[in-house]
This record gives structure tokens, C-alpha cells and sequence, in this order.
């Protein structure tokens, strides 16, 4: 069906372009002649049903296969769509309020898990604030390309320690011992081995060099002993995947929500300034250092 779509236009006279600023606009050429790839946006990975049945429409009408992508970053990507059709395209996309995604050295579009709206292991407003990281820093320009993402737990389905900066929910958590009957649920459901049972001793011992605070000790107490002394954001800076992937560094723990913008805003400006053209931020902490960065962005931490 490809194969057709790319003779339809054989004889047609071929208009100039630049593959460089069509991919950063989200139109990515394929190895097939004057087809490509279109991405679209969706942070957080939701896309409201409105734009997803007008996407199957546009898709229709001018992809020339009979299926779109999902890509590992939550866009929903339109293959085998000719130049011809770009504009065409867009406009039809535009009546739904659906934005093309931009690929190339920016600000990339945030992806996040379904957090505390509706998962069940969810500690924090993932969705939340990829649409609102999304409306503040979309397309912002870069040395590279620059990914952030929100996971609501330490299960970090988002995959934080991939991203140029992650952001993933934590909880602390605190035992009131006077409504603690000692049944030591919480020392089952633990399964960091944070938690124990001293039954002589009548004590539940707490070990929090082993915690990663993920709060199943507070969704499994039956007396609601165990409370959220602060719920936040497990900052992490420098990771990538690829070629030559890099874990991220964890550099943060129980970030605020109204923190997490100025983290990303003092985090580009560290990146602007120390950066260089083509470099990841990883790369940038490697060679600068990751105290510089400390300094920068979390001072009363460094």
C-alpha cells in the first residue's frame, strides 16, 4: 500500500525542502521516497477522544498504510504521509486543537504514568504537571534534544533515570504507635525489608537506609497507623538512553510541586551555560561536574 501511495506521486515535480527543519517541525523522513513520519503530541501519553477520533480520520485520509505508532514516548506518529500533503494535514489537525510534536535540540514533549489520578500505586500528579511542563517549555531550544517525564512511584514506569530530568513521586512515612496494633501487614507488603516484627520487644522496627518510600506500608495498614509525613518528587538529572545510555543522578529528594517549575527553569539555565552545542546533559555533567550543578539548581544542598 506504501509502495502505491509513493508512485501516485512519481511524476509529480518535487518541491525543495530541508530533512533537518522538517524533523524539527515532527515530520520525519522514512527510507521510503517523499513519505514520512508525522508525530504528534500527547503528553503524559493522554490524548482526549475528540483529537483521537479526528486523528483516525487524518490518518485515513493520508497515511498510506492502515495503522498508526505508538512510540515508546506516549506520541502517536502517522506513517507514510508524502510532503505533498503536510499542510493539508496540519490544517485538519488544527480544527481539533491537535499540535504536531517537535523533534531536534528542544524541549521535548513530557511523558508521565497515570499517578495518583487513577493508579492505584500512584503517590503524585503525574498528569497533572506533564500538561502543564508541556504548556511552559514545549519547544524550548537546547544544545540537544532535552527529555523529562513524571512517574507516581518508585516502580518508575516513567522511566526518570532515562530522562535529562525525572521527576518521581515519594513518600515519607511515619508510624503513630499508639493506633499500631502490631499485626505486621506492613512488614509483609515491605518488600525492601524497611519494615519488622520485634514481638517480644512489641515494636515495629524501621530501617530507612532501606526505605525507597513507596507508601505500600500506608496502603496496607489496616488502623491507618501509617501516615505520609510529606509526599514529593524524587529529582533526577542526566540520563539517557540510546548508543551509550546514561543512568541518571539522583540529586533531590521530596521536591514540592511548586518547586518542580523553577527546578526545570534553573536546570535549562545551568544547561545554557555550561552546555555545549550537541551535548546531552549527561555529557554536560560528566565533563562539568555534578557539583556545579548542585550549586546551581539546589544550593542548599550542595
Amino acid at each position: 500500500m506504501a509502495e502505491d501511495r509513493e508512485d501516485r506521486f512519481i511524476e509529480d515535480k518535487k518541491p525543495s525542502f530541508d530533512i533537518s527543519s522538517l524533523k524539527s517541525g515532527g515530520f520525519i523522513k522514512q527510507r521510503q521516497k517523499d513519505l514520512f513520519t508525522v508525530r504528534l503530541k500527547a503528553p503524559g501519553g493522554r490524548l482526549p477522544i475528540s483529537k483521537m477520533k479526528k486523528i483516525v480520520e487524518v490518518a485515513e485520509k493520508y497515511s498510506g498504510v492502515d495503522f498508526v505508532h505508538i512510540s515508546v514516548r506516549q506520541s502517536v506518529e502517522i506513517p507514510y504521509v508524502h510532503i505533498k500533503d503536510f499542510e493539508a494535514l496540519r490544517k485538519d489537525l488544527v480544527a481539533v486543537g491537535q499540535e504536531i510534536a517537535s523533534c531536534g535540540p528542544r524541549v521535548r514533549v513530557p511523558t508521565a504514568c497515570g499517578g495518583c489520578e487513577w493508579n492505584p500505586n500512584g503517590l503524585t500528579n503525574t498528569q497533572g504537571m506533564a500538561l502543564e511542563v508541556d504548556r511552559r517549555y514545549f519547544g524550548t531550544e537546547c544544545y540537544h534534544k532535552f527529555k523529562t517525564s513524571f512517574s507516581g512511584c518508585p516502580i518508575d514506569c516513567a522511566r526518570t533515570r532515562e530522562m535529562d530530568l525525572g521527576f518521581q513521586g515519594i513518600v515519607d512515612p511515619i508510624r503513630d504507635e499508639e493506633s499500631c496494633i502490631l499485626c505486621g501487614i506492613c512488614t509483609y507488603a515491605c518488600k525492601e525489608g524497611a519494615l519488622s516484627l520485634d514481638e517480644e520487644a512489641k515494636k515495629i522496627l524501621y530501617d530507612q537506609t532501606k526505605c525507597i518510600y513507596c507508601g505500600d506500608c500506608i496502603r496496607v495498614c489496616p488502623t491507618e497507623s501509617w501516615k505520609a509525613r510529606k509526599v514529593g518528587w524524587l529529582v533526577r538529572v542526566g540520563g539517557k538512553h540510546g548508543r551509550h545510555p546514561r543512568e541518571a543522578n539522583e540529586v533531590f529528594y521530596f521536591l514540592p510541586d511548586e518547586e518542580v517549575f523553577l527546578t526545570i527553569e534553573k536546570t535549562l539555565e545551568w544547561y545554557r551555560e555550561k552546555g555545549k552545542r550537541g551535548e546531552r546533559v549527561g555529557t554536560t555533567l560528566d565533563r562539568v561536574g555534578i557539583e556545579s550543578y548542585q550549586a546551581s539548581v539546589f544550593p542548599s544542598k550542595a
